[in-house]
């Protein structure tokens, strides 16, 4: 039953299958849930992983709905026999285990746009407790079940992560909205930040923001590349507080705060997909250190056909001379890691592509190839149109995979930067850059 005296709901979660036991399969649908729910202010208070142990399933659950306002169960509701999150659900609730009409209908349609004959092992997926709802499942087969049981609301999700996503932002974390005491009140904030580190940013907010509301928390959440900054109202009065708390730190993030996140984060990449869309402009990539990633992560992104046509990974000499047009005097010269090299790529694939923008980077990314006057982490990049190309040389040391992400995050950021007009120049190349910045 919900407990009056805190103001925060008692969520539980039980994770089920005997995979996640032996460790064949790696829990991500957990942190899923746990990051879905911090969109509502909300945190889970117990993880409970148990086998596919009829009897351990019935205990937990019994044990569980005793103490939690809402408990989350995943696995456990496909069509094989060690699926028993219904039986164990319905043994729970004293109820019988019957067909639901809802089920049935979903996996007759399931299987219809298949052109796939349903057998009895699937059946048995519309064989739920008597009494309950069904959750839809807009990708999968096995519906997801709630019921409330000892004044607990419990819902039954996939174990299959994509379908759990769908049906978490779309059903459930509603349904929680919905039936949270009165007594809660939160309000989370949530911005994607980039070039700045925890530690430098707590210490910016702690130099130029010396009278911090204490009735809204602010947390950071480090990822690579975009750091997440949360700020949580936990009363009417600091919500209130938080418009002016907001404009305060946008000045003091300036051009580092790369978004607000409405549900789920955005990748670097979605960012710039939106950008480009805005702009009915188009962008190519002629990458030698990143080989590829860059336009790997573009075309990640659903809608990327819309900005992205073709690119270009040129990683020996050769092939930037035959493919994007680079003199091999250039190269000769002042070699493939360069100012020259790379603004000479990012000329050939805008020509090639003829797209609008470009981003191009030579680099060194090691462990091997380093030498004093260009040493291993040394990257140039060009960025820019035809009209308004531009490049900087960083030094970014580190693994080779660090290399390589950062890279590429810091090419979307400078695109990012030139797409919005922004003249701030970022942290990182104050702290980063090792040559000149001519055009």
């Amino acid at each position: 039953m919900v407990d009056n005296s805190s103001n925060a709901p008692n969520i539980q979660l039980l994770l089920t299958g005997n995979e996640l036991m032996t460790g064949d399969i790696v829990d991500s649908n957990s942190a899923m849930i746990a990051q879905q729910l911090l969109y509502l202010g909300l945190h889970i208070r117990k993880k409970v992983t148990v086998s596919d142990e009829m009897t351990d399933l019935v205990s937990e659950i019994q044990h569980l709905s005793q103490s939690a306002d809402f408990l989350i169960i995943n696995g456990g509701l496909g069509p094989t026999v060690d699926d028993l999150t219904a039986q164990a659900l319905a043994e729970v609730a004293k109820v019988k285990i019957e067909q639901h009409p809802q089920a049935l209908e979903h996996l007759q349609q399931w299987s219809k746009r298949r052109n796939f004959a349903l057998n009895k092992p699937n059946l048995k997926q519309a064989d739920l407790p008597a009494g309950c709802d069904i959750i839809d499942n807009d990708l999968g087969s096995a519906v997801g079940i709630k019921m409330t049981i000892n004044d607990c609301i419990i819902y039954c999700t996939p174990g299959v992560p994509s379908e759990l996503d769908v049906m978490l932002s779309k059903y459930i974390m509603q349904d929680i909205q919905l039936n949270l005491p009165n007594v809660h009140h939160y309000k989370v904030s949530r911005y994607q930040v980039f070039g700045i580190g925890e530690s430098s940013l707590q210490k910016l907010i702690n130099e130029q923001y010396t009278d911090w509301p204490k009735e809204i928390e602010l947390g950071f959440r480090a990822s690579m590349p975009l750091l997440e900054l949360k700020l949580t109202c936990k009363s009417f009065q600091a919500e209130k507080e938080l418009p002016a708390c907001i404009k305060r730190l946008q000045s003091i993030l300036g051009d580092h705060l790369v978004a607000q996140i409405d549900k789920k984060p955005l990748s670097f990449a979605k960012h710039i997909q939106s950008l480009l869309k805005d702009a009915k402009a188009t962008i190519t990539t002629a990458e030698s250190c990143t080989g590829g990633m860059i336009a790997s992560e573009i075309t990640k992104e659903s809608g990327s056909s819309d900005i992205f046509e073709s690119g270009y990974v040129t990683y020996a000499n050769r092939i930037k001379s035959s493919e994007l047009g680079v003199n091999e005097a250039i190269l000769q010269e002042h070699g493939a890691v360069s100012q020259q090299t790379v603004l000479a790529m990012a000329k050939g694939a805008l020509a090639a592509a003829s797209s609008d923008y470009v981003i191009a980077t030579a680099g060194i990314a090691g462990p091997n190839g380093g030498t004093e006057e260009k040493p291993v982490g040394t990257v140039w990049i060009a960025w820019g149109s035809e009209n308004n190309l531009q490049s900087v040389c960083l030094l970014l040391p580190g693994s080779r995979l660090f290399f390589q992400r950062y890279v590429t995050a810091i090419s979307f950021d400078l695109i990012r930067r030139l797409l919005i007009g922004s003249a701030q120049v970022p942290l990182y190349i104050k702290e980063r850059q090792v040559s000149s910045n001519p055009r």
